[in-house]
């Protein structure tokens, strides 16, 4: 093993290893009692649910997490990589469509594998706690439409940026960087119209006092409504959401029917002005913009390492190639895609208390929106008392009660 190798193991390790700690400091977090202001929307019973599932939930990342971790030491120690390579390359391919062979071959070696995590997941953990209502049909077509985007979209991408390294000299990255940029800011607009109803069913949302209510608002805070969209999350899971996607004339805001459900109009103009907040205060297109510049950076980063021959060879690799090299450089630079992450998260939880308050500052019923928020976080089963340190590695929203203090304290 020479130092990349080395260096690689201990990211592997270190970072299985700093996950481990925050789980088990978030779960032997202290418990404090149910605050005053929630106890209409929760009983004893639902907390104990809340955190025998926060409990179950964490166990499974846990074997999910070691096989992964051990299916790649094992793969790597056995010289799986080079094996795989060396095969590969005896069929005499262009360099090309050996690359998206081989990283094809090993994406669906580690999606076989991954399939019973899936299920069980799906299937058991979310069925007992009464979120799952994927049927095995649903199941199955999401994985063969997500390959048939990944076969269609995906590899010519791939294929892309496999060429700009191999043939495009010093300024490869450049050229990789700006086909990814264009190619995300093309999926970005035409997302809510090709992509996503392939997987659910949109449709606009009906005429009534939802709807009534809605306009009222948008028309008030100078939100120009092209498209409200009901969507069938009930198909998949009990579990409710709102979101925004889009730009430009494709923006599309989307209710969960389960939200619709679960909720009153009141809570529903609040959530819908939360998703409005981060429209007015562009948050979606910094969240875009920063995107971006990590994707250059990952890019300069993969030209300095991609003929360091000792990268390689830390992979028993003996001819150094662009997709080898791609993969590898993607495990090495673990640590600063870490480092990157903990700043997008760290605004992410800044940008939701601003949309946060924008939406306090511009309903007209406040509390309705807080006790929206509180549901939302009771139907998720959702950790009420998250300890700060796994919160500070994994959150992109503020904990609920956080949240919910820090509006009441402001008004």
């Amino acid at each position: 093993m020479n130092s990349y190798a080395w260096i690689i193991l201990g990211i592997m390790i270190g970072k299985f290893v700093l996950d481990f700690v925050a789980d088990v400091l978030n779960l032997r977090h202290p418990h404090g009692d149910i605050p005053d202001w929630a106890r209409p929307l929760y009983d004893e019973a639902l907390y104990a649910k809340t955190r025998a599932y926060q409990f179950d939930l964490t166990r499974f990342g846990w074997w999910h997490a070691s096989f992964d971790l051990a299916l790649l030491l094992a793969f790597w120690f056995a010289g799986g990589f080079a094996s795989v390579d060396v095969w590969l390359r005896s069929y005499e391919w262009p360099v090309i469509v050996t690359g998206l062979v081989y990283i094809a071959f090993l994406a669906a070696i580690k999606s076989i594998l991954d399939l019973p995590f899936q299920i069980y997941h799906t299937f058991v953990l979310e069925a007992h706690y009464g979120f799952n209502k994927t049927t095995w049909r649903v199941f199955v077509m999401d994985r063969l439409k997500g390959l048939l985007l990944g076969l269609v979209i995906g590899m010519p991408l791939l294929a892309a940026v496999l060429a700009f390294f191999h043939y495009g000299g010093a300024s490869a990255w450049l050229y990789a960087w700006g086909a990814t940029t264009l190619f995300s800011l093309v999926a970005a607009y035409i997302a809510p119209v090709w992509i996503m109803p392939l997987f659910n069913k949109f449709e606009p949302l009906p005429e009534g006092e939802l709807r009534g209510q809605i306009l009222d608002y948008a028309h008030r805070v100078r939100f120009p409504v092209r498209e409200i969209s009901v969507m069938d999350g009930s198909k998949r899971s009990s579990k409710a959401n709102a979101f925004f996607t889009g730009f430009g004339r494709n923006k599309r805001i989307a209710l969960f029917d389960t939200l619709i459900a679960n909720h009153t109009v009141a809570e529903l103009v609040g959530v819908l002005a939360h998703e409005i907040g981060h429209y007015k205060k562009r948050h979606i297109v910094q969240m875009m913009l920063i995107s971006i510049l990590q994707s250059g950076i990952l890019f300069y980063g993969l030209s300095l390492f991609l003929h360091e021959k000792a990268l390689f060879s830390a992979f028993y690799v003996q001819e150094p190639a662009v997709y080898t090299g791609l993969l590898f450089f993607g495990l090495l630079y673990t640590p600063l895609d870490f480092l990157l992450s903990l700043f997008s998260q760290a605004l992410s939880r800044h940008f939701e208390r601003q949309a946060d308050r924008f939406a306090v500052e511009t309903i007209v019923d406040r509390s309705a929106y807080l006790t929206g928020l509180i549901k939302l976080s009771r139907d998720h089963l959702s950790n009420l008392w998250p300890h700060p340190v796994y919160v500070f590695l994994h959150y992109s929203h503020p904990p609920v009660l956080e949240r919910v203090r820090r509006l009441q304290k402001a008004f």
